[in-house]
């Protein structure tokens, strides 16, 4: 990307000290000159650093390659197809109103509903009565200001005060234990996945051609059964165990998988442990309001005789949880692509 960059700055610095002296010719022949030097993509470049039109550009490198002639015939200045906003005064206005309909249009506009794509803006425009293509309704928006873009995610909505402070008592007591030698884990149940030949996100290699076939519909009735994972990350080992439930994601569940940790892994790597700290989400089946969780932990406790010290994060930041981005993200990227992710890959 930064390369592209570097030639395209390049070329516009080029361009602008040969324009005023490079007549029609001479300028498409030269920006084809310098899209064969750039190689793959070189058109597009080209074009974006000096507004010319692709075409012309393919124009230029069609000329190069069949023996430039040489001729003294020059088009005279302002010759040729007008431009759309000459030829049809008012298409751009016409377009604005179709984009924006609450503020610069009809609010009954027909696309108000529908995707803003170049086709339905073309179809739109033709059927009131303007000649355009695809192309120009792309160059046209560009001209408005207008540019392809994804909804960003930056409200944050209302914002408790004692946040910050949750967030560093924490950060403080778990690094407190951390110190003492004894086992912090962050907890949460990822997202349930249905067991079957169903469609995971993703791709991965298979030969051409010969894709896996899936079911098209997502119905739990075709479903061999529901997988759940529910994870207990050590944030000093970086190690996890993952507990697959197929029944539902209960308090009960979570403690049990966390006793299974401590009963396979936790207790060989702490025998000297005196208590543990766990970190979770303020909601689902390690939710701080649920009774039947701290009623499992206190059972957990007793059994281990082991004080338990549970912090939950705040409601909507989860994301700040380690095991969300130690742990989850791999077990995502493991079962991309394929189906049944749970049952085929899960010894991975």
């Amino acid at each position: 990307m930064k390369r592209n960059l570097d030639v395209e700055a390049t070329v516009v610095a080029k361009y602008v000290v040969m324009a005023p002296v490079l007549d029609e010719r001479a300028r498409r022949l030269w920006a084809a000159a310098e899209s064969v030097a750039i190689g793959y993509g070189g058109d597009a470049l080209v074009s974006a650093a000096t507004g010319l039109a692709r075409q012309t550009i393919a124009n230029g490198r069609e000329e190069l390659a069949n023996g430039v002639a040489t001729t003294s015939r020059i088009r005279r200045v302002g010759a040729g197809r007008p431009g759309i906003a000459e030829a049809q005064p008012g298409v751009a206005a016409a377009l604005d109103a179709l984009v924006e309909p609450l503020t610069r249009g009809d609010p009954t506009s027909p696309l108000r509903w529908t995707c803003k794509s170049r086709a339905k803006l073309t179809a739109a425009l033709a059927a009131q009565g303007w000649r355009v293509s695809s192309s120009t309704v792309g160059r046209l928006l560009h001209t408005l200001g207008y540019s392809l873009q994804a909804l960003q995610k930056r409200r944050e909505g209302t914002s408790h005060p004692d946040r910050n402070a949750q967030f560093e008592h924490i950060n403080a007591t778990a690094a407190v234990f951390l110190d003492a030698g004894q086992p912090v884990i962050s907890v949460d149940t990822k997202k349930k996945e249905l067991v079957g030949d169903f469609r995971n996100a993703g791709r991965e290699w298979q030969p051409t051609g010969a894709p896996e076939p899936v079911r098209v519909h997502d119905f739990p009735g075709d479903a061999v059964g529901k997988a759940i994972p529910y994870g207990v990350y050590d944030m000093a080992r970086n190690e996890a165990w993952v507990s697959v439930g197929r029944d539902h994601d209960t308090p009960a569940f979570a403690v049990a998988s966390i006793r299974q940790w401590w009963t396979m892994m936790g207790r060989r790597a702490y025998p000297q442990a005196t208590a543990i700290y766990i970190t979770a989400d303020a909601g689902g089946s390690n939710g701080y309001r649920s009774r039947t969780w701290k009623h499992g932990l206190q059972r957990l406790a007793d059994d281990l005789d082991l004080p338990i010290h549970v912090s939950h994060f705040p409601p909507g930041t989860s994301k700040w949880n380690k095991i969300e981005h130690r742990l989850f993200c791999h077990i995502t990227q493991n079962w991309r692509g394929v189906p049944s992710g749970p049952l085929r890959r899960w010894s991975t």
